[in-house]
């Protein structure tokens, strides 16, 4: 476990402290107003960290507070960590990205997209274009989920027990063939939906790797990155430090989610790629400051500085942004001037995003409204946690934005 500690004074790196103190007042309000149980933010420049703060409960009614070691469901904050292990293997020449994923995952051959009917019966065509990696890396597979609600194959899905997790003993082979087996939304290519390709992805990693994700993720990733705290599941031994997930009220008081967060509790049957890793903000800190140095941190070297700049560039097709291209389900985030690069969002146009931030920034946040991004033009990294579902429920993401630069003044 790391130290959460301010490494340099703000000033020495272009920041005023007293406008930093800004990020905290914000986030206090909402903890007073019972509206966030607790929280962690850091923010780095130029490799240090320049602000580190947390308050409010980790555990509200056992009074426990946020502290430095506090562990959190990071949701989809673990999309990027799988497509980072992808393009090592990538980089080892084990595929191309244009390669057809039923080549390595046969039950991705002979796909068909859906057209009309039903969830309960479908009018489907076969798919002219196949599920290629490249469309798994920027959500233009087709797929879904079930807990998106806006389609007739999200609710396929829900049937199945797919929503906010899995039937009881699925493993993630099982599951990605069923996903399989189901229509695809539209043409490959052809549009965005945010969806299970992750967790396919990460299928792709084990048969690719010759072994399962938690040991990919532990041996090359993770252990090199000294990232103790980030695993599938949280020991007996440690649980005591995890934060409790909460789900927003209508009323905008919080009650326990336990029911969707006690997955993290026992070893997972389905190792999930798109969304089952927790982690403490000092470890996904490390892994902000190995995508901020161009793939290495520490000596280490797992991508190559051309391979994250691949990443980390917009790739939907002629440089479209989600709202043109993608169809309108994270509300949390506006979509306008914001493109997708392999496995993270990437802002195109700050001026259309109507948020303070750099063209070029990337990130991704998390279902439980974690969020983190790094800008290569300021150098500078954020990585906020909290535990509050939907991540929909205070627009978080773009506050933070705003708080953060306007702190910045050389």
């Amino acid at each position: 476990m790391g130290k959460l500690a301010i490494e340099i004074d703000p000033a020495e790196v272009g920041f005023d402290a007293a406008r930093l103190a800004r990020v905290d007042r914000l986030l206090d309000r909402y903890v007073d107003a019972g509206r966030l149980a607790g929280y962690q933010m850091l923010i780095t420049r130029r490799g240090s960290v320049v602000h580190a703060t947390d308050a409010g409960r980790r555990h509200l009614e056992d009074a426990l507070p946020v502290e430095a070691d506090t562990l959190w469901r990071i949701y989809s904050m673990t999309k990027p960590i799988t497509s980072v292990a992808a393009m090592m293997l990538y980089e080892e020449g084990a595929f191309e990205l244009t390669d057809p994923v039923s080549r390595f995952i046969p039950s991705f051959a002979d796909q068909r997209v859906f057209v009309g009917g039903s969830d309960l019966k479908a009018v489907t065509v076969p798919a002219t274009e196949p599920v290629r990696i490249w469309h798994l890396l920027t959500h233009t597979a087709g797929l879904t989920y079930g807990f998106h609600r806006t389609h007739p194959v999200d609710g396929m899905l829900r049937a199945r027990g797919y929503e906010w997790g899995a039937p009881d003993g699925t493993d993630l082979p099982g599951a990605v063939d069923l996903w399989a087996r189901l229509p695809l939304l539209f043409e490959p290519g052809t549009e965005w939906n945010y969806s299970y390709a992750t967790d396919v992805l990460g299928r792709l990693v084990e048969v690719v790797s010759g072994t399962t994700l938690d040991d990919f993720f532990a041996t090359r990733i993770l252990g090199p990155l000294g990232m103790a705290d980030t695993g599938f599941q949280v020991p007996a031994d440690q649980q005591h430090r995890l934060a409790r997930l909460y789900l927003n009220l209508p009323s905008g008081g919080l009650a326990p989610g336990d029911k969707l967060g006690d997955f993290v509790l026992t070893p997972p049957s389905l190792l999930s790629g798109g969304g089952g890793l927790v982690s403490s903000t000092y470890d996904y800190h490390r892994f902000t400051q190995f995508l901020l140095r161009g793939g290495e941190l520490d000596g280490v070297r797992l991508l190559s500085t051309r391979t994250l700049r691949y990443m980390t560039r917009n790739h939907l097709p002629g440089g479209a942004d989600l709202e043109q291209f993608g169809r309108p389900l994270n509300a949390e985030s506006p979509q306008r001037g914001v493109g997708f690069g392999l496995g993270f969002a990437v802002i195109q146009d700050p001026a259309a995003y109507r948020a303070l931030c750099s063209a070029g920034d990337y990130g991704w946040g998390g279902a439980a409204s974690t969020t983190f991004w790094v800008d290569p033009a300021e150098q500078l990294t954020a990585v906020f946690m909290t535990q509050l579902m939907p991540s929909s429920t205070l627009p978080l993401r773009t506050q933070l934005r705003q708080l953060v630069y306007q702190a910045l003044v050389d």
